[in-house]
């Protein structure tokens, strides 16, 4: 990935935090949810722009179910248990 790519891809990330801080759904700090969204991004191929698009509801069922569903042994986290986000791309 290149390193213009990958700026842009973490502003996303931020974008999608600042959002869900916004919204009351975030938990802990900014730091620990950007590398929860950095860890699903590169496990599940985010669709980050229409993450950031989507409605209040279908945005808050990715980001509580990252969360909620992350194991942070290591990072970036592979295990997600079962959860496959809405904005899961469709190719690795």
């Amino acid at each position: 990935m290149a390193v213009e790519e990958k700026k842009e891809r973490n502003r996303k990330y931020g974008a999608i935090c600042a959002r869900a801080k916004a919204m009351g759904i975030m938990k802990g700090d900014a730091i620990g949810a950007i590398m929860d969204i950095d860890s699903a991004d590169q496990k599940f191929n985010l669709r980050l722009d229409e993450f950031l698009e989507a409605d209040n509801f279908n945005f808050a069922h990715d980001f509580i179910g990252i969360q909620e569903n992350i194991v942070r042994e290591s990072f970036p986290a592979t295990d997600f248990g079962y959860f496959v986000p809405r904005f899961a791309g469709r190719e690795a």
